[in-house]
């Protein structure tokens, strides 16, 4: 799974377009000196993903039921290679009717193989989706509340490979944030509406 991370950016003018439209309130002078007042900060990801417990928790999941799909997969293969064999050891001894209704049957049993393969990668893709989705919530509605409790007007995602070069490390919450994070997962656990063990099947 593609991991996470939050960086930091900005100058004046990258936030210009960010910023609501004028109303009409204010000059155009205040409403500059009012962005260049911004309290800004970043978190990177790279270590949210290192050491946030719930991150860890959700990956587990995932690899979990990745080793389950494989394994149930490799089963179905090898019971299907099985039938191959013996049909190729015994194919001399049967009608040719026979062998044709017999390789029929291993076709159809072939197809049937890809088409459950295909099923538990959409599967797997579908529950990584929604792991994913639940993660960058709880992310998120910390973040918001952080932000709020510390009078930041925005927190940036800072990326390996991303948009933004530098950063200043006064602007640095991610020691605080993966903190907060893990203080709140130990007291609540999982976040509500996520099953003890999403990835146990139905």
């Amino acid at each position: 799974m593609k991991k996470a991370v939050f960086i930091l950016t900005v100058s004046v003018l990258g936030l210009a377009a960010c910023q609501p439209q004028n109303t009409g309130e204010g000059s155009s002078e205040e409403m500059t000196a009012a962005k260049s007042k911004l309290s800004l900060a970043y978190v990177n990801s790279d270590s949210l993903a290192t050491h946030y417990k719930y991150f860890e928790e959700v990956s587990k999941k995932l690899e979990d039921k990745r080793a389950k799909f494989e394994k149930e997969f490799a089963n179905r293969a090898s019971g299907l290679q099985k039938q191959i064999e013996d049909y190729q050891r015994t194919a001399q001894n049967m009608t040719i009717a026979q062998a044709r209704a017999v390789e029929e049957d291993l076709t159809k049993k072939q197809q049937n193989l890809q088409q459950y393969q295909q099923s538990l990668t959409q599967e797997l893709l579908k529950e990584e989706a929604k792991l994913n989705k639940e993660l960058y919530d709880v992310v998120a509605k910390f973040l918001k509340k952080y932000g709020e409790n510390h009078n930041l007007d925005m927190i940036f995602k800072h990326s390996t490979g991303g948009e933004i070069w530098y950063g200043d490390s006064t602007m640095d919450i991610t020691k605080a944030v993966i903190e907060g994070l893990n203080k709140e997962y130990d007291n609540q656990g999982a976040p509500e509406g996520m099953p003890a063990d999403s990835t146990a099947s139905k």
